[in-house]
């Protein structure tokens, strides 16, 4: 869909952009090691968790996923929120969580807006097939398990079409930032601030 390119430009516009991605794979690599293992034997080694091996064994089973999001889910929030928590203390006006599975968590209610980041589906599943290690079957299983795009779109507060050119897409940040500057935020204070 292109939610990287767009956390770039928003972080080189000064917004802080917390990857919850890139959290995951630091977990991986520390504090979720033993319990992913402990759920999903033989997905680990001597450098964390081997996500190939922890992928076959989701795609082989995927109603396990459930119970790798009960582990990494709760350590991924409590990191959103000290990121969140940093953010406001540095004086920050806006803040980014970039969330793959914010619809389908139902976390959505815990922001004051939604920006969903889309593409035309033939740019889409050519975007993702490019990835290492992606295959159909792997696609297949990820679009299974996600709300459809067209469902994402109404439910957004704004939507950032990466379909086009990356000065179109810079042009929509734009706007939604100009946009935001006069809006009123509270969820911060109703979800997320720690002390």
């Amino acid at each position: 869909m292109g939610k990287s390119t767009i956390a770039d430009m928003l972080r080189t516009r000064g917004v802080p952009v917390f990857d919850a991605d890139a959290e995951v794979h630091r977990l991986y690599t520390g504090e979720a090691v033993a319990a992913v293992e402990a759920a999903f034997p033989g997905t680990t080694d001597a450098d964390g968790v081997d996500r190939a091996k922890l992928s076959k064994a989701l795609t082989n089973d995927p109603a396990r996923f459930e119970v790798l999001e009960a582990i990494v889910h709760p350590m991924v929030h409590a990191a959103e929120a000290r990121f969140l928590d940093e953010a406001c203390k540095s004086g920050a006006h806006a803040a980014v969580l970039e969330i793959p599975l914010l619809f389908e968590t139902g976390r959505d209610e815990h922001f004051d807006v939604v920006v969903v980041v889309s593409a035309p589906p033939d740019v889409q599943r050519a975007r993702v097939l490019e990835r290492p290690g992606m295959t159909a079957e792997k696609l297949e299983t990820i679009l299974a398990r996600q709300t459809p795009d067209a469902e994402k779109r109404r439910r957004a507060d704004f939507i950032v079409d990466t379909g086009g050119t990356l000065a179109d897409s810079e042009a929509q940040v734009d706007a939604i930032l100009d946009s935001l500057k006069s809006r009123l935020a509270d969820a911060y204070a109703r979800y997320w601030q720690i002390g």
